[in-house]
């Protein structure tokens, strides 16, 4: 067997058994569904006319869908960290170092499952959000473009919560310390304009990474303007990727000593 299909093999099995796991302890992964859903119907049916009427053209739920969609990529960070502490913290990974595995693959088929939860987490908030009368106007080729970009957000999001899962002591703390890119997408402009707020939030907000996103979704869906967000956003994918692969490559390098 070459290296490259050893490699493949075992980032495979890796890949099932982060599956597995998930099908067999649902909890974090419906946490993950449960709060953009939530967020959703307490702006659509409680906060919405309100905030609504300060929104340009269409319903309050067209403009919001597509920060809540976001949101659901953001969400599953928390699922991810605590994954990879339990893996850490359990002795798992210390076994697997007695064992004949192409050690990256552990780290692969943890990223590459949590993308695919991700992505399924992504197609059920989306489904809400047409229940309760989301109507975009985007083509396929819109829908293949929005679905392409979370997928690069859910693979460079994973990456970075990774890292941050095996830098935590414990799940407890890796559930808190991937907090901030969860809470990011709530200070941009996933429930009201930028230019609806006081100067030095919009300024934070228009400037973090989210927002580019959030208004690159928006755009392909609804037909709004993107602008520049669309390169700002696969720059901020590019970024944490490769800071979240090298972040974690380092300490999964180091645990393995």
């Amino acid at each position: 067997m070459t290296t490259i299909s050893h490699a493949l093999t075992d980032s495979a099995t890796m890949l099932r058994r982060n599956l597995r796991h998930a099908m067999r302890y649902p909890a974090l992964s419906l946490s993950g569904v449960a709060v953009p859903v939530i967020f959703l119907l307490v702006f659509v049916y409680v906060l919405g006319g309100t905030l609504g009427a300060g929104i340009p053209g269409g319903s309050y739920i067209d403009y919001l869908a597509p920060g809540i969609i976001l949101m659901t990529v953001t969400s599953a960070t928390v699922a991810a960290a605590v994954a990879i502490s339990v893996d850490l913290t359990g002795g798992i990974i210390a076994r697997f170092r007695t064992m004949a595995i192409f050690r990256p693959a552990v780290l692969a088929g943890h990223v590459a499952g949590y993308v695919i939860q991700t992505m399924l987490s992504v197609v059920i908030v989306i489904g809400v959000a047409l229940l309760v009368g989301f109507r975009p106007t985007a083509t396929p080729v819109e829908w293949l473009a929005v679905i392409g970009l979370l997928a690069v957000l859910g693979f460079a999001l994973t990456w970075l919560s990774t890292a941050l899962g095996m830098l935590a002591k414990n799940p407890e703390t890796a559930s808190n310390i991937v907090l901030p890119l969860t809470l990011l997408p709530l200070i941009g402009s996933t429930f009201v304009p930028t230019a609806s707020m006081s100067a030095p939030v919009a300024a934070f907000a228009e400037n973090q990474p989210f927002t580019p996103v959030t208004e690159t979704i928006r755009g392909l869906l609804m037909g709004t303007q993107i602008g520049t967000s669309g390169i700002l956003a696969l720059g901020w994918c590019v970024l944490f990727t490769v800071v979240g692969y090298l972040w974690s490559k380092r300490l999964f390098n180091r645990r393995q000593r």
